[in-house]
């Protein structure tokens, strides 16, 4: 059986309680052993290495030397890593070694809660399959990203609230690796509730799914 393990905690204006609770949901329906934990210290635990997947829903707040390490190690040996928006990238702002890994950092969303269009960008990806373009109520995330992302979706900015930034085509859902581990994230979700959504929520479940480890 595969496992895993959610993490959450942080700022609460992202609902990581609520979001952990759908992601134990999804991950039980689909055949996994899923156990959960609120301190970062769990990030340290030797047994991590022996998961198939780690969710992280821990917006700001801090990680500990030990515990970055130790969470990165278990992914570049396999260990799948999947979540959304800055329950997974705007966590630990203060360690680059977790961002490498992540793939992006969140560092703006001006206009805070738009409307906006998220964009399939390859839409023959299995992730992806059967969605099309989207309308999309919430923040939109300006990210610092990494180039060797797979962008499966992007959305543009018109720059209505940061006239400088008109036109950007910013990645909202990416897929990677990081060494041996699958690495998947997707930057919608700002509140538990957008999970009613049927596109962000199809994708950010087959993602996860993905990222897992085969047992």
């Amino acid at each position: 059986m595969r496992s895993a393990l959610i993490v959450y905690g942080g700022w609460d204006g992202h609902d990581p309680e609520e979001c952990a609770t759908i992601y134990r949901r999804w991950l039980h329906e689909d055949g996994y052993s899923v156990r959960t934990a609120t301190e970062t210290g769990a990030f340290a635990d030797p047994s991590i290495h022996d998961l198939s997947l780690i969710v992280p829903i821990y917006t700001m707040s801090k990680i500990a030397k030990e515990e970055v390490e130790n969470l990165t190690k278990a992914v570049a040996n396999g260990v799948g890593l999947a979540g959304h928006h800055g329950g997974m990238s705007d966590a630990f702002r203060d360690s680059v070694d977790y961002q490498f890994m992540v793939g992006g950092q969140w560092v703006a969303h001006p206009g805070n809660i738009i409307d906006y269009t998220v964009d399939v960008a390859k839409s023959d990806d299995p992730i992806m399959e059967g969605i099309k373009s989207f309308p999309y109520t919430s923040e939109q995330y300006y990210m610092h990203v990494d180039p060797s992302n797979e962008v499966l979706a992007t959305t543009t900015f018109t720059g209505e609230h940061a006239y400088w930034i008109d036109g950007v085509v910013m990645p909202v859902v990416w897929k990677r690796r990081h060494g041996k581990g699958k690495v998947f994230h997707m930057t919608l979700g700002h509140r538990a509730k957008e999970f009613e959504n049927p596109n962000m929520a199809t994708i950010m479940r087959r993602g996860m799914n993905w990222a897992a480890r085969d047992e």
